[in-house]
């Protein structure tokens, strides 16, 4: 019997291990796993397209955000991390699934800045304006255009009802966590000859900084010189109003 229950506390133990953690990990998919020596700043990255309810073919690249939500609710319980960095190289993809971890992001207690890289398209607009500071490459670029909707339409009028409200969302969510006039964003939104066959704007770099859609362009040292400022200036207003208590 005693063999018996060294043998379960063997198993347990091997199950809540770090080691069967990261594989667990790993097999999920997230395999920014911060390396040694550990770090107080978590990297999160969303590439390729984001997938939502629907599971895209195996051959793309994709994020899934079911792997991201719970990460993020992580990050915000770990109090070794201080603060995150948004690493974004996306086509777009599920409309309310990127608005879902849009919310999470800019709803988070912890700092937040976010890097475009390479292309910040379609619904990766609200993911990147929804960090405390943005940055893009200046050789990033980002397509803001109308929502589209692929399948079968039974009734237009109420899909069209239903396109217009999901829209409104995104607009919306660009518009607060951003310094872009609303105007000027549906101006961009609805803008006709900046792309083939399609209605739209596609902004480089620089471009989106003169929109006020992204605060400015930078990459990695910039981010993280940003990120270490923002988490630093959190420490010091705890440490005012806990003086002040």
């Amino acid at each position: 019997m005693n063999k018996e229950r060294d043998n379960e506390q063997e198993i347990d133990e091997e199950e809540i291990s770090p080691s069967a953690i990261v594989e667990k990990i790993k097999e999920l998919g997230q395999t920014n796993v911060p390396a040694m020596p550990e770090s107080n700043i978590h990297v999160l990255t969303i590439i390729g397209q984001v997938e939502g309810h629907m599971q895209l073919p195996p051959q793309n690249k994709t994020t899934k955000y079911e792997h991201i939500l719970p990460q993020l609710i992580a990050i915000e319980q770990n109090p070794k991390i201080e603060g995150v960095v948004i690493l974004l190289n996306t086509v777009g993809g599920d409309v309310e699934a990127g608005l879902a971890l849009s919310e999470m992001i800019a709803t988070m207690s912890k700092p937040t800045v976010s890097i475009v890289l390479g292309g910040g398209h379609s619904i990766g607009v609200p993911i990147a304006v929804s960090a405390d500071y943005s940055f893009i490459a200046s050789t990033a670029t980002m397509t803001i255009h109308p929502i589209r909707l692929t399948g079968l339409v039974i009734g237009v009028p109420q899909t069209f009802e239903y396109l217009d409200k999901m829209q409104d969302r995104v607009i919306q969510f660009v518009v607060n966590h951003s310094n872009i006039a609303e105007e000027d964003f549906k101006e961009l939104m609805f803008a006709k000859g900046n792309l083939t066959r399609d209605i739209g704007t596609n902004l480089v770099g620089i471009e989106a900084v003169k929109y006020n859609l992204i605060d400015d362009v930078g990459g990695v040292k910039d981010a993280m010189q940003k990120l270490n400022e923002l988490i630093n200036e959190m420490k010091q207003n705890n440490l005012e109003s806990s003086d002040s208590e």
